[in-house]
């Protein structure tokens, strides 16, 4: 009988992990956008859209998407009034990867934000052969 139980909560367990991977990586319970860069080569045309990318300034300033105003994610929530300005403008987000823009998007939702999330972050757009700013 306990290693029934056992079983059980292996499986709870499991599960949970997999839900918290999935809400992690932006893949279940968004409320935003997400594209690939791609798309975002489309929507770059648009002057009705904010490039963000919420990485370091050091990885900012070894490379960034032409255009991007920098915020890094430790400091968004205390500095959206910042963003005030575009806050009817869909916001562009980007990190090195795509994790930290979906946790970005979240926060800039929340706030009344429009943000569309780059899949894949600044990584997916060099290896889509897209370029960078150095």
């Amino acid at each position: 009988m306990q290693d029934k139980h056992m079983n059980i909560l292996y499986w709870i367990a499991m599960v949970a992990l997999l839900g918290y991977f999935a809400y992690i990586r932006g893949w279940i319970l968004t409320d935003f956008e997400s594209i690939t860069p791609q798309q975002a080569q489309t929507l770059l045309q648009d002057d009705n859209l904010t490039l963000l990318d919420i990485r370091t300034a050091l990885e900012f300033d070894r490379e960034h998407i032409k255009d991007a105003k920098l915020l890094p994610l430790n400091l968004l929530k205390e500095n959206l009034t910042e963003l005030e300005d575009i806050k009817k403008k869909k916001i562009l987000v980007y990190c090195h990867s795509g994790s930290r823009s979906i946790k970005a998007s979240r926060i800039l939702k929340a706030n009344g934000f429009i943000p569309i999330n780059l899949k894949g972050g600044i990584l997916q757009w060099k290896s889509d052969g897209f370029s960078v700013v150095k």
